[in-house]
């Protein structure tokens, strides 16, 4: 079992439902964190604590242990007014909201004739991810 607060060194292949990938440390270094510090999603940490080093494990982790469920509250339609005239935004595009809190990415998921539909949830939101692990070192 590893402890929080142990920095380990894992390989991974996060796949959806439909079995497509959406991110893989293959072909690159494994991915370091600290166990129970928040780094990464909370079903990942959770199941990295449970192995041993040198081994692999496939686990699935339920969307609320991971970017959680869609929040409709993260979802606004902004007139085209607002946003710089020389702003063409287009479906899947990436934006900074300035909030008072600070910069905020969302993603433009629609551009409709009243103005744009933004959407500032995490993309896999609402997603249960499938994950294949190899605990490479935990120090």
């Amino acid at each position: 079992m590893i402890e929080t607060g142990k920095t380990v060194k894992v390989h991974y292949t996060g796949t959806l439902n439909d079995g497509s990938v959406f991110d893989s440390s293959q072909g690159r270094d494994p991915l370091e964190f600290q166990v129970g510090s928040g780094q990464v999603i909370p079903g990942f940490d959770a199941a990295i604590q449970q192995m041993d080093v040198g081994t692999t494990q496939t686990i699935k982790i339920p969307s609320q242990e991971a970017y959680g469920a869609v929040r409709q509250d993260m979802v606004a339609l902004i007139p085209h007014e607002q946003f710089p005239k020389d702003l063409n935004p287009e479906v899947g595009q990436t934006l900074q909201l300035q909030t008072p809190e600070g910069a905020l990415p969302v993603r433009v998921s629609d551009v409709k004739d009243e103005g744009v539909i933004i959407d500032g949830n995490h993309p896999l939101a609402g997603e249960d991810l499938t994950f294949e692990l190899t605990l490479v070192e935990a120090a």
